[in-house]
Parts: structure tokens; sequence; C-alpha cells
């Protein structure tokens, strides 16, 4: 295989246009006219929760679902008529798909074969597509002697021998457990910078888009309610959706006037942002504790009581009842800060511009108190 790091040119350029599908019997469509545009050598994932459109939205790209409306764009010619074999894409399933009687050489071999390359150039292919998954001298094992881990790395040997401009990845790492899935994800992000090819990938893990993705096309409903790069969408979400669903939040609802927000049971300075019924978003990395007598707290300041704490290694949840109304959470650096206890009193406090303010509106992935994920 090429040697193609840093290649951004290597990559093909998808666009869909006014993409929809809907399902026979279906009230709404599944997926109801999205314009995307995935650039040459770029990693974009398309994240939701289940039934938001995102699979649908790939399955349609990759061929193996018809679409009603819209265009699919490969390269500026239009595909969406085309069977999945003659896009070119390389496609990599949860499930891993490997065909059982035959050994992981044999199975990344296959898309050769169909493709009737000569026999010494697979031999050669596949043994740079085993190496380039770090399983050269696994390719005789059949699947069931192989791994999760090990399996799915031969599911994207086989996904990338034949040199796609680009790979399609349908939640790939979902059957694997959580130490095995970072692992993975740090092969993933090392097989993209070195082939310099075009990644879609579907999860709806957002901690796995933030730390993979150059790009996240946030889906709900059908439709794509926000696309930026991860920092744009976890420090500035355009809407209460996806600050709830990207990410933990403290969210307080109610009106804005000349600067201050009306909760109803508080007022809190706001920053910059539209007047009238708002939601004021603030990360728990943003707040933190203060002791009631302690030195004054500065910013927004209220009084509330802790009514969990969660250890999680490198830092603890801190959960806490505003006395007003409402909960919420802290991020608390674990061994840094005093640690507190439940039913202690505490000032939860944040600068003003530590928050962002969105259009309020029933817009969480479910209705959910303050700080709720």
């Amino acid at each position: 295989m090429p040697d193609t790091a840093g290649a951004d040119v290597a990559g093909a350029r998808i666009e869909v246009e006014g993409l929809t599908k809907l399902f026979p019997g279906a009230a709404a469509p599944a997926v109801d006219g999205i314009d995307l545009e995935i650039r040459p050598g770029e990693f974009m994932t398309l994240l939701g929760p289940s039934g938001s459109g995102k699979t649908t939205t790939l399955n349609m790209i990759a061929g193996f679902e018809s679409i009603t409306a819209g265009r699919i764009g490969l390269d500026g010619g239009d595909i969406a008529q085309l069977p999945a074999y003659k896009r070119n894409l390389g496609m990599v399933f949860q499930n891993y798909a490997l065909f059982p009687h035959m050994t992981a050489a044999e199975n990344v071999a296959f898309p050769l074969k169909q493709r009737k390359v000569a026999k010494a150039e697979i031999g050669r292919r596949v043994a740079e597509a085993l190496e380039l998954v770090h399983l050269g001298g696994h390719g005789e094992r059949l699947p069931s002697q192989l791994s999760g881990g090990q399996q799915q790395r031969v599911a994207l040997a086989r996904a990338v021998v034949f040199e796609p401009r680009a790979l399609l990845l349908d939640e790939p790492l979902g059957a694997l457990d959580k130490k095995l899935r970072e692992s993975l994800q740090l092969e993933i992000s090392r097989l993209h910078r070195e082939l310099g090819i075009t990644f879609v990938f579907v999860t709806h893990d957002q901690d796995e888009a933030l730390a993979l993705s150059d790009r996240i096309a946030v889906f709900r409903d059908g439709r794509i309610e926000q696309a930026g790069t991860p920092a744009e969408l976890y420090e500035t979400p355009s809407s209460r959706f996806v600050a709830t669903f990207l990410g933990d939040s403290n969210v307080f609802t109610g009106r804005v006037r000349d600067g201050l927000l009306d909760t109803g049971w508080c007022s809190l300075r706001a920053p910059a942002g539209p007047e009238g019924a708002v939601a004021l978003v603030v990360r728990p990395e943003h707040l933190r504790l203060a002791v009631r007598g302690g030195p004054a707290a500065e910013g927004n300041v209220l009084s509330a009581t802790v009514t969990d704490v969660v250890y999680q290694g490198a830092f603890r949840r801190v959960l806490v009842r505003f006395d007003g109304g409402g909960s919420g959470q802290v991020r608390d650096t674990a061994g840094v800060s005093r640690s507190v206890t439940v039913g202690e009193r505490v000032e939860v406090c944040w600068s003003e511009d530590a928050g962002v303010l969105v259009p309020d509106g029933a817009e969480t992935p479910a209705e959910q108190p303050v700080g709720a994920r």
C-alpha cells in the first residue's frame, strides 16, 4: 500500500445535498433533506442518539440503502444510483462481518479477488494491510482464534486493502470493552493519519467523537442540528440539544434582560447573547466549589447542598441541589481541591463569561434536571 502519510489530497470529497430517506409506512423521514460536505482527507463523525438518522445516512453513502430524494456526490460525480460495489468505498461494521471459515489473510484478500487483482499483487497487499494494523504473523488464524480487537483490525485491513479514497465506519468499536475501545481509537486515528484518506465515522459515543474527529455533525430527528469542529460544538453549541448531548452541562432556563438571566428562583449574570427566553449552558469544569463562610466568591454564586460525590480517578463529579431549585454538577480535580461530603453546604460559583446562551426549548435528548447528561 502506498505511503500517503500527511497526503490530504488522497481522500475523496463527499457531498450530500437534500438527502432524504422515507421508509414505507413511516410517519416522518428517517433522514430529512440534509446537506453536508465532507472534505478530502477529513475525519468526519456523524453523532447522535439512536434513531437520529446517522446510520441511515452512512448506509445511503455506502450504497446499502436507496435514497428517496437528494444527491450524493463523490469527487464531483453523482453516485446515488450506483450499486455499492461500484462506489469503491471501504466499509467497517460494528459486528466485524468476517467470513468465519476464512483465515485473516483470506478475509483481507477477498475484496482484491473480487476485483480480479493478480495473485502476486494480492499477497503483497494483504501482507502490507495486516502489517498496517499490527497483525503481521496472524494471517493464518481463523476469526475464532482472534480476540474481538484483533477481529476488528482484520476488518479494518480488509476495508483499506483495495486502496479506497474513503472509509466508512459504522460504530466499529461498539462491541468492545472500554479499554480496548480506547486502544483502537488510537489505532483508527493513526490509520487516518498514515493513509490520508477520508473517514466517515458513525457513533453515539460523545467522548469518542470528540477524541477522533476533525469535524462532527450532530444529528437529531433526521436532520443535522449543528456541524463543526469538536471545540466549536463543545464550547459554542448552537442549541440546547447539542449542549446537553455533547458532554455534560448545567442548564439554567429563564429570560434575559439587561444582561441578567431570571430563572424564577435565582438571578444570574449572563454572557452576551439573545434576549428573551433562553438557556444558559455552563460546563461542569467551569464551575468551582467554595466553602460557605470562606473567602468571598466572585461572579455568579449559588448556595447549594452536596447530594453525591462520584470519584472518577483524575476528577470527581460533585452533584449538588441548589437552594432555590434545580440540581447541577461540578467537575472537581481529585487530589487538588479539598474533598467535600454528602450533605455539606457549599457555594457554587463561576464567571459570567464561562457559559453560553442558546435559544430555549424542549431540545434536550430527554427532559432532565439541571446538570443531568
